[in-house]
């Protein structure tokens, strides 16, 4: 592994119940950086993802997080990385019995020996960078959809991660939510001095803030490279998929016997 790459990812391969899911992986992350992983719903991000954090173990090849190989940890060395991870989940996964400050509490508390004052700035703190101090109090009920998004980052960097890990974060956000999300994720990635790595299928909001893209289709990376890069793509995949386009690889129906066989109607008009 290369000094400065947090994360790696060597041939990966992965499959539910004998369906490949992913099939021959690489990607890499370096530190400081913003990478986006991107591709058509179904293709496999979010399962990298939980590959990455150990909850699930890949069928092949190696997942390397800060030099370790995450899927030849044991349990309680599996449990030690991931407090140098932080995860924010695609609707937030607040606890909904607690207040905004008690859920940024909750990993302080669970896993340090802070006396509480300290514990009460760290989360003022965590808040006032996600613009949420004014929240402390409130429960995730009263808080609007881009709020509580932000509640749960600000949950995610309590422990101060070098990687951070996002699942789908622009999705179903206005569009100064949606700014405001790509602004925190950019300026706490320099700010920390951690990773990034976010699955989106929100092609503007990432190219504006990431450094690297990984596009991938049917479990392969299908391209990567700098926003720039992808945008002058002339492969038909990441053509179709950052343009927007109907027409393309990724076909609007799936496949099915013939619309008038279907429909009994063959015969009819032999």
């Amino acid at each position: 592994m290369t000094d400065d790459a947090l994360v790696e990812i060597e041939d990966l391969h992965f499959a539910y119940g004998g369906k490949a899911v992913l099939q021959g992986i690489n990607l890499r992350a370096r530190r400081g950086q913003v990478v986006a992983i991107m591709g058509a719903s179904g293709g496999g991000k979010t399962t990298l993802l939980r590959l990455i954090c150990g909850q699930l173990r890949p069928t092949a090849g190696r997942v390397r997080v800060a030099g370790q190989v995450v899927n030849e940890l044991k349990r309680r060395e599996l449990y030690r990385l991931r407090r140098r991870m932080g995860m924010l989940f695609q609707f937030g996964a607040l606890f909904t019995d607690m207040s905004v400050f008690d859920n940024v509490a909750f990993q302080l508390r669970e896993h340090t020996d802070l006396p509480a004052d300290m514990i009460r700035d760290l989360v003022l703190m965590k808040l006032h960078a996600v613009g949420l101090r004014g929240a402390a109090g409130l429960m995730p009920a009263q808080l609007s959809g881009g709020m509580a998004r932000r509640a749960s980052l600000a949950r995610a960097i309590a422990l101060d991660p070098e990687l951070m890990m996002y699942d789908e974060p622009f999705t179903g956000l206005d569009p100064i939510s949606l700014a405001v999300a790509g602004n925190l994720i950019r300026r706490l990635t320099d700010t920390l001095g951690m990773t990034s790595l976010v699955v989106t299928h929100d092609v503007q909001e990432s190219f504006a803030i990431c450094d690297y893209v990984y596009i991938m289709a049917n479990g392969v990376i299908a391209a990567e490279g700098t926003p720039a890069d992808i945008e002058k793509s002339d492969l038909p995949f990441v053509r179709q998929f950052v343009r927007g386009e109907i027409d393309g690889p990724v076909p609007f129906h799936m496949p099915a016997p013939d619309y008038a066989d279907d429909l009994g109607l063959g015969q009819a008009h032999v």
